[in-house]
């Protein structure tokens, strides 16, 4: 499961603006989506104790 989420990140983060055709010229959404992968990792660890 950790492989296939951190493979959605990274075609995200790298492709994602091709495929979605979004327009990000200051990168903001890679930014969210890097911040977002990194809290869902601090989440992850938060709940195992």
């Amino acid at each position: 499961m950790a492989f296939l989420a951190i493979t959605l990140f990274i075609v995200l983060v790298g492709f994602g603006q091709d495929y979605f055709g979004w327009a990000d010229p200051g990168h903001t959404i890679q930014i969210a989506l890097i911040c977002s992968f990194i809290f869902g990792i601090i989440a992850g660890m938060k709940a195992r104790g």
